[in-house]
């Protein structure tokens, strides 16, 4: 299973090209929040996507009839088609599948019917707004908008590992013969709600986020979109393609351990599944993509996990939520997308925003600049609240052992 394009919307740069950029210069997303009001807020940073003009990727849909999550996750699938080199017309004759993960669905839509709804009463509510609302239309205004009609879309709702577990689905989908190919990935938008509940849970950083930093915060809240094109290695090669990395395997596990906290033995165990699904030893891993919220439990249990995992001498383990902040269920989606340019440019992304790495975060997290590395094997972690697990393997292409 080979990865042949990505589509991505973050806060440090739209499209693959940028986005590697962002990625080499350890560039930070972070700035003042400006899609909604922050005011009375202790915290009003975050993570926004710039410059995005959704006319420019929805063509056949109205902009009113989609909400920003849905607006992304059809921009981002442009955008990776786009990349892949691949012809629509030649899409709508094969069986897919679109599986777009996610955390909040349209909360900002809803958060704007709820003003409206304090300002002008149930009567007044647009009702084209509500119809923004169903969390299943990030994946299905992608079918509509690309008229795909042979395939099948779905959205998984696993909070913040949802990206991975759409990739997941995809990865079954093409592999057992069910699909052709599979635009999978995850995409959220910046709701007041999210951070509010962010806030109130006392886990919003001050500044940046600073994973596995000794005085470290917290997360960053953002949002984003990032979709990934898979297809088989003969369909890849039959046209031609430019390859990324080849998608391994993948494990997923649900603990239920705590409402918030991550467990040290589940995770471990998520990425040991994953492992073992790839074929993979784990002295054969370069790279571990964290989840790596900037939180003081988060960073600690997932760092414990993968010494648990790894042994005393773990891989080089990167957040890159340091730079893209926190984009919920795009998160671990983007991370994919960061591994595998990552493999196919040989360079590790950085921990930015770091001073003094935690005693208690026994890894080497990259610190602020990015190096070069000839990686051939990334695991991509994504952890979710509820004890939703689920880590994805990325192996670099080699043309010439095919």
């Amino acid at each position: 299973m080979v990865l042949t394009g990505l589509g991505v919307l973050s806060s440090i740069g739209n499209g693959v090209t940028e986005f590697t950029r962002g990625l080499r210069e350890g560039r930070c997303g972070a700035g003042e929040i400006t899609l909604f009001d922050a005011t009375g807020f202790r915290r009003q940073l975050a993570h926004e996507v710039k410059d995005f003009e959704p006319a420019q990727w929805i063509r056949h849909t109205p902009l009113e009839e989609l909400g920003r999550a849905s607006q992304f996750s059809v921009a981002a699938t442009r955008l990776a088609v786009q990349d892949a080199g691949l012809d629509l017309e030649e899409l709508r004759g094969r069986r897919g599948l679109v599986t777009i993960g996610t955390t909040d669905g349209e909360a900002r839509e809803l958060d704007q019917l709820v003003e409206s709804e304090l300002a002008v009463g149930m009567a007044g509510l647009d009702p084209t707004a509500v119809r923004r609302l169903p969390a299943h239309r990030l994946a299905l205004a992608v079918v509509r908008e690309l008229r795909l009609p042979q395939a099948v879309p779905s959205v998984l709702g696993t909070a913040c590992a949802a990206g991975n577990y759409a990739i997941g689905d995809g990865f079954d989908a093409v592999r057992f013969g069910e699909a052709d190919y599979a635009l999978v990935g995850g995409s959220d938008a910046l709701a007041r709600r999210t951070f509010a509940g962010f806030s109130r849970l006392g886990l919003v950083a001050s500044d940046r986020c600073r994973p596995f930093d000794a005085e470290r915060e917290g997360l960053l809240t953002a949002e984003g979109a990032g979709v990934l094109l898979l297809e088989t290695l003969e369909s890849a090669r039959a046209r031609g393609a430019r390859i990324y990395a080849e998608l391994l395997g993948y494990g997923l596990n649900c603990d239920a351990h705590h409402p918030t906290a991550p467990d040290q033995e589940s995770v471990a165990r998520c990425m040991g599944l994953a492992l073992a699904d790839a074929g993979i030893k784990p002295e054969e891993v370069d790279l571990v993509s964290a989840h790596g919220t900037g939180t003081k439990t988060n960073d600690i249990t997932e760092t414990r996990a993968i010494r648990e995992l790894f042994g005393d001498r773990p891989p080089r383990t990167v957040a890159l939520k340091s730079m893209l902040g926190h984009s919920m269920g795009a998160a671990s989606a983007l991370g994919a997308a960061a591994s595998a340019v990552a493999l196919a440019h040989g360079f590790i992304p950085p921990t930015v925003n770091h001073r003094s790495t935690d005693p208690e975060c026994g890894i080497d997290c990259v610190p602020n600049h990015a190096v070069p590395a000839p990686l051939r094997i990334v695991v991509n972690n994504g952890l979710a609240f509820g004890g939703n697990n689920a880590s994805v393997v990325l192996g670099r292409y080699e043309e010439d052992q095919r």
